[in-house]
């Protein structure tokens, strides 16, 4: 049997803007999907979500019944400070009441700042490319912890935040769908000092608790061994991971990352100062969300100035990969074995866990079986890939939990619902009606025992 280490997180993760609905209520500004419906699968918007703003006492019974001990959300910064300002009384009772309930059942809340919801007063000024976001971040980060400090002890500032960077400002996906590679890094460098910020607060206030990050990481596999083919793993890496990685825990920016991007004419606008405050606001912990590997292989123009990151290396399409079809993702468990490792021996075996790692599955009602959801693929799925967490926990990789994608049916802002994540499903023609898939049973099981054979 396998068996995890006592006290393992075993929990789920989700966001505001995609399970809590009330989007455009309760106080809460945000005019993404007003300005842009068509941008959004069906056009189905986060104004109902998954309904969690009025359902989130029966969500906490059924973590309950599936033995979930954790579970990680965010605060959405739109419906807490909607004008960056005053604070929303009713969003405060909203989010500590559903502490509070986590709390009376045995949940631990990990409470995240930011899940891609930048309140509109701040997009109106420029969002992330105006430096006025880091202090307005910062402000709101004292906030929370001010508000919801003595219920919440495991905080997170980002989930992330590649992912705002590249689909805002680099391939057009998110608002404001800007493809400009300079402009990406300035958003980057700023989210960076955001970070940062946030963690001074938190540190030179003395709250009480832990801070930490949330990062996407795809560790990068080279087609071959050549020596082009290795420098675009290498520039692979410094991009995606250690660009936010390297500064989170260690307090600097890699030295090669610097290079790199002045090489390309891509240096971010810096402040004096801004040096100091990234090398003394590392991190208690970190968590990690973990999909698919990155396949690269050396681009075809390398000589060239890129102007986008596929000027440092391209997609190589791995001719043995298996595949998500729904979601287009591989499926490569191992990987999550490598990133045990390099947490263990590059970063200072700095506490980590598995913040995220998950299957989307569409049209989910076709393995409807007795009026339950046999997924059988996403169990076979975890198993996977607690098999490898557990190897390298086993070698002494500092790893103190581990996180579904997700725990009831949520909303997304490219997929709307068409990919389905959850232990639950969201009847979203049946006042959003949850029941529980064969993998939640399989989850309850897996707890109880912590571990599985």
């Amino acid at each position: 049997m396998i068996k995890f280490p006592n006290n393992f997180l075993w929990g789920a993760a989700a966001s505001a803007p995609q399970t809590e609905g009330h989007d455009l209520l309760n106080g809460k500004s945000m005019k993404w999907f007003e300005k842009n419906p068509e941008l959004f699968n069906q056009r189905q918007g986060p104004q109902d979500a998954s309904n969690v703003y009025e359902m989130y006492h029966e969500d906490v019974l059924n973590m309950v019944k599936i033995g979930m001990n954790s579970y990680r959300t965010s605060i959405s910064w739109a419906r807490l400070l909607p004008d960056g300002v005053h604070l929303n009384v009713e969003a405060v009772a909203f989010y500590r009441h559903y502490f509070q309930d986590m709390l009376d059942n045995g949940i631990e809340p990990i409470i995240n700042l930011f899940h891609f919801d930048m309140p509109w007063w701040l997009m109106e000024k420029g969002g992330w490319e105006n430096r006025q976001s880091v202090t307005a971040f910062a402000f709101y980060a004292r906030t929370a912890f001010e508000q919801f400090g003595d219920l919440v002890h495991k905080w997170t500032t980002f989930n992330e935040p590649m992912v705002h960077i590249e689909s805002g400002y680099l391939y057009g996906y998110h608002y404001p769908a800007i493809v400009d590679f300079r402009k990406a890094v300035q958003v980057g460098y700023h989210t960076l000092l955001a970070h940062v910020s946030a963690v001074n607060e938190f540190k030179k206030n003395n709250f009480d608790g832990k801070i930490g990050i949330i990062l996407n990481v795809s560790p990068a596999y080279s087609k071959s061994t050549e020596e082009a083919d290795q420098q675009a793993k290498e520039y692979s890496d410094l991009l995606n991971i250690k660009s936010f990685l390297d500064p989170a825990v260690k307090g600097i920016v890699p030295e090669k990352l610097v290079k790199l991007l002045a090489d390309n004419h891509l240096l971010p606008q810096v402040e004096l100062g801004d040096a100091y405050l990234i090398s003394n606001n590392c991190i208690d912990f970190i968590g990690i969300n973990y999909y698919q590997p990155c396949r690269v292989q050396a681009p075809a123009n390398s000589n060239n100035i890129a102007k986008k990151p596929e000027g440092f290396f391209a997609i190589y399409d791995w001719p043995d990969k298996r595949i998500n079809p729904y979601r287009g993702w591989e499926i490569y468990p191992e990987a999550l074995y490598d990133v045990a490792i390099m947490m263990r021996d590059e970063y200072e075996n700095i506490p980590w866990y598995v913040s995220e790692n998950g299957m989307g599955v569409a049209d989910e009602e076709r393995f409807m079986n007795n009026g339950m959801i046999d997924d059988q693929y996403r169990i076979d799925f975890i198993k996977e890939h607690l098999e490898q967490l557990h190897k390298g926990i086993e070698v002494g990789s500092n790893c103190f939990g581990y996180h579904m994608w997700t725990f009831v049916d949520c909303w997304s802002w490219l997929n709307g619902y068409r990919n389905r994540y959850g232990f639950y499903r969201v009847d979203l023609d049946n006042h959003f009606k949850r029941s529980i898939k064969k993998s939640g049973l399989w989850f309850k099981e897996m707890t109880e025992n912590n571990g599985f054979f």
